[in-house]
């Protein structure tokens, strides 16, 4: 199994939000550090997405999607800054 960018969010977040998320900065719980969201490293497969930070490795977000329901977690991101 290989990891895709964070690009690959863009689709599946869209459905949320009126901005591109990828291009919003996040926070990591773990380290600290600030990137954006389309350079995480995202892991597709069953039973979700999970994607997790460039630096540390720490879980940024969960994403599990059913055919009427989308559920998202964001435990691993303590703030998001999206540029206007």
């Amino acid at each position: 199994m290989t990891h895709l960018d964070g690009n690959s969010l863009a689709g599946v977040l869209s459905e949320l939000f009126r901005f591109d998320p990828t291009t919003a900065s996040a926070r990591c719980a773990g380290c600290g550090a600030i990137d954006v969201l389309a350079r995480a490293m995202v892991w597709e497969g069953t039973p979700g997405t999970v994607v997790r930070c460039a630096s540390c490795d720490n879980v940024l977000a969960t994403i599990v999607e059913s055919d009427d329901k989308l559920w998202l977690n964001f435990s691993g991101i303590t703030a998001v800054e999206v540029r206007r």
